[in-house]
């Protein structure tokens, strides 16, 4: 199914709770801002942030920043009191966590009122892992348009350490990716805990873009840049695609299925992925924040 070119380099989570936080991503250089009731705010100031994120939502300012809300659980006693209030307020997504099977997608999905508002997914248990046909096929029902990985949250009820290469996760991250792709979803990868470590982050982001994941995951303004810088295409790929087009573009190759281009054989599927390429460079350059 085909894949959005909408910019998705750089999900930054910021807490709800942190009005400052919520200011200062109106003028961020991120792709996604993700306003977080969940796992960044304490119980005590939940009723707080969700009231923030509301104002924040409906007062609007993020330009072209894609605003997600991640909620909390349906299982929490604050999680359908979030998914109301936010889908209210009319952020682009509302970003549900815990989601075990594709019944809990169903489940938010009845939920929600009309309004164009897409549901994203994380996916953070032992138990999802083994249901991600489940859960992305729910894209078929319902408005499920991305997945988001919990690496934390995985490492955490696996007992895993991953570290930077993520030698334990490697499987899993391949067939999050399959699996989304398979339903037409957008996905993003987990975040980089240490935020001194700019060598380790762009490792990780690079990794990240050969597993084929739309961006990252952020939970420093600090970041940013490196992220987006790895998962836009550079010049080098930029002109690699465009003598792709170029060369099937001849009249002696209109009718072929796989030519020769600077020594390498290239199909058709390369011309399609050539597209793609210069349609990511293009939207990445329209839709920069202000």
């Amino acid at each position: 199914m085909p894949v959005s070119t909408r910019p998705r380099r750089s999900a930054l989570y910021l807490p709800a709770s942190n009005l400052k936080a919520i200011h200062k991503a109106r003028t961020l250089p991120c792709d996604v801002v993700i306003l977080d009731l969940e796992d960044a705010v304490a119980p005590e100031a939940k009723l707080t942030a969700r009231e923030q994120a509301v104002e924040a939502v409906s007062a609007g300012g993020f330009g072209t920043r894609e605003l997600v809300v991640r909620i909390n659980g349906l299982d929490t006693e604050w999680g359908e009191a979030d998914i109301a209030a936010v889908a209210a307020a009319g952020p682009d997504a509302i970003l549900i966590p815990k989601i075990n099977a594709g019944d809990d997608i169903a489940a938010c999905e009845r939920l929600l009122p009309a309004a164009d508002i897409a549901l994203w997914a994380m996916i953070e248990t032992a138990r999802s892992l083994f249901r991600l046909d489940d859960i992305a096929s729910a894209a078929q029902t319902t408005r499920l348009s991305g997945f988001v990985m919990g690496t934390n949250d995985l490492a955490k009820e696996m007992g895993a350490s991953p570290g930077t290469a993520r030698a334990p996760f490697l499987g899993m991250l391949g067939m999050a990716v399959a699996a989304a792709r398979a339903y037409g979803l957008a996905i993003l990868d987990g975040v980089y805990n240490d935020l001194d470590d700019a060598a380790g982050l762009k490792d990780q982001c690079r990794q990240a873009v050969e597993f084929g994941f739309d961006g990252k995951t952020l939970i420093h303004p600090g970041q940013i840049e490196i992220c987006n810088a790895a998962f836009s295409p550079d010049a080098e790929a930029i002109a690699w695609a465009e003598r792709i087009i170029a060369a099937f573009d001849t009249p002696e190759n209109a009718g072929k299925g796989a030519i020769r281009v600077d020594g390498k054989m290239v199909e058709r599927l390369h011309l399609a992925q050539a597209h793609r390429t210069l349609s990511m460079a293009a939207g990445f350059q329209s839709s920069a924040p202000p």
